[in-house]
């Protein structure tokens, strides 16, 4: 079972991201802000608009979607 992430460590992803991207660090704000779980319903349009394919190579954290959607719903 996967753990849900907290709205404080969700923050504090966002804010560690915010100071890289400040920082001039774009690879480390890519990086980092891929860590924190992306919406289910961010991850269904980008699974339509641009493929799982995209989503599976992007290193995306696909934890609550797949909470919501099923495990396997990238390949549905």
């Amino acid at each position: 079972m996967t753990q849900t992430m907290t709205l404080d460590e969700k923050l504090a992803i966002s804010m560690k991201a915010c100071a890289l991207y400040n920082a001039g660090d774009e690879e480390g704000f890519s990086r980092v802000i891929r860590t924190a779980p992306m919406p289910p319903y961010l991850a269904a349009v980008a699974k339509k608009t641009m493929g799982a394919d995209f989503l599976i190579k992007g290193g995306y954290n696909l934890s609550e979607a797949e909470a919501e959607f099923g495990h396997d719903w990238l390949s549905k």
